[in-house]
């Protein structure tokens, strides 16, 4: 690595590091400024913004957003919570499992803000410690986005390997996401089933009931969801969002089963194991790829093949049609997503990739084989050690499809096989790492026993070691669920 290399990588890394501290639209507006700094002050080329993904993101955010302004995501709290509140001795099980499937529905992990304080609340009146269930819950909110068919990260893998010459739908992302991703959910639960003292022989909390108004505190309210009364409204949205979700798998299923029943277009491409380039009879040379962009057929250089529609428009198509429906028919008003979290939160998501993304895809790409150079070798001998990469990225820049847009071309270009990439999906979640993202803050706050806590050496939080038995556990379980599929090729 060059000096120059290095001083632009530090600019990077600045720019993430400063847009980490202040949060929120803070990420990927500072980034614009690292992507300046590398554009007019370096003179890199910049990158093409990432705005496939982005323009996903949209179309899952603004469904997403009509759901919870309709109604439709109360009755899905509300239904959480009556299976929670029916088993409350098994709250640490249970728990993270529903906000991982809550996740996994919705495409966001900010949809369990509501159930938070709902799941410490079942804990206390058990007297169960609530670290155990809250901070696995916390974690599997966000574990259940490289598990969700509409979610930026799993729909950004798809449409980059398929940039890359892998092609993978999103239904085969998931199911190898899945099963790993369940598998180290299990393993964390079974460290959290008896972490830390018991509330009665806890001697910090016992002391905090002896005041008055500690005790008041504690004990003194209960947070439910279900005195809400739920319209028929808002559950005809939960059914027309349900028939998206399943429309959109169904897609994925008969293309997987190489019937692709989607709407066709004839398009010209260059032949494969044609000639790169061709002269006319005027005696100008072109290449196949011009003569292709220009529709211009020419046997045995360029031909006339069908194009299906991509499973990215489909998805695009049937969110924001999804989200229509639900205005139309189940009165959900368009300034009421607007002002929910669940839009909020997605359109923070897409102002931190669009900045993130764009700038760190400019620093790889001008520097492409001089990273090739150093990291061949090693993902040759180790490809799954990229996983270390994402994990290491992900601390920095909270976002998994941030992650995703700016890492995996670079790992693509080292060689790496699709199948690989696919299996350490799961370590693109780092973020609870350094425990500054909304959900985990939120998850302490709405603790009322004060167990689950940010510690005083930072590091030492009530995260870190769930967020790490289940990463480490998924990915190293993925990548054995993604050989095992390669090799019977079902992926």
């Amino acid at each position: 690595m060059t000096l120059l290399m290095l001083i632009e990588l530090l600019v990077v890394l600045l720019a993430l590091w400063v847009g980490a501290r202040y949060g929120s639209l803070a990420l990927g507006a500072i980034s614009g400024i690292g992507l300046a700094i590398l554009v007019f002050g370096f003179q890199l080329e910049p990158s093409t913004p990432p705005t496939d993904v982005i323009y996903i993101i949209i179309a899952a955010v603004t469904c997403a957003g009509m759901l919870q302004a309709s109604g439709g995501m109360d009755w899905m709290i509300q239904i959480a919570e009556k299976l929670l509140r029916k088993h409350p001795d098994r709250i640490t099980l249970l728990a993270p499992f529903t906000t991982f499937i809550l996740t996994i529905m919705v495409g966001t992990g900010h949809v369990v803000y509501t159930l938070m304080p709902i799941i410490c609340d079942i804990a206390l009146k058990k007297g169960i410690r609530p670290e155990r269930p809250c901070s696995i819950a916390s974690i599997s909110s966000q574990i259940g986005i490289t598990c969700s068919p509409i979610a930026a990260a799993v729909v950004a893998f798809s449409a980059i390997s398929a940039e890359n010459g892998y092609n993978v739908s999103n239904l085969q992302v998931i199911m190898v996401t899945i099963p790993a991703c369940i598998i180290g959910i299990l393993m964390a639960v079974a460290y959290s089933w008896n972490r830390g003292l018991d509330l009665d022989k806890d001697p910090k909390f016992q002391a905090r009931l002896k005041d008055p108004v500690q005790y008041n505190y504690i004990y003194g309210s209960s947070a439910t969801t279900l005195d809400k009364e739920i319209s028929p409204e808002s559950k005809r949205a939960v059914y027309i969002f349900l028939a998206a979700l399943g429309l959109i798998v169904l897609f994925s299923v008969f293309t997987m089963a190489g019937h692709n029943i989607l709407p066709s277009w004839n398009e010209v491409t260059v032949v494969k194991g044609g000639p790169a380039e061709i002269t006319l009879a005027n005696g100008v040379t072109e290449s196949a790829k011009q003569l292709a962009k220009a529709g211009v057929v020419l046997a045995g250089v360029t031909e006339t093949v069908p194009k299906h529609l991509t499973m990215n428009l489909v998805i695009q198509i049937v969110m924001i049609s999804a989200a229509a429906l639900m205005i139309l028919f189940c009165k959900a008003k368009p300034k009421k997503a607007i002002a929910g979290s669940v839009w909020q939160s997605g359109m923070v998501a897409v102002v931190a990739i669009y900045g993130i993304a764009w700038m760190a895809n400019t620093y790889f790409d001008n520097y492409k084989p001089e990273m090739q150079a150093m990291l061949t070798d090693l993902v040759k001998a180790y490809p799954w050690s990229m996983a270390f990469a994402f994990f290491l990225v992900s601390v920095l820049i909270n976002s998994q499809g941030a992650v995703v847009v700016s890492m995996l071309p670079l790992a693509y270009s080292l060689g790496i096989d699709g199948w690989v990439l696919l299996g350490i999906m799961p370590s693109v979640y780092g973020y609870f790492f350094i425990p500054n993202y909304p959900s985990d803050i939120a998850t302490v706050n709405f603790d009322r026993s004060g167990t689950t806590v940010i510690g005083k050496y930072l590091l030492n939080h009530s995260f870190m070691v769930p967020g790490l038995i289940s990463i480490v556990t998924s990915t190293i379980c993925g990548y054995g669920v993604a050989f095992l599929f390669h090799s019977i090729g079902w992926i």
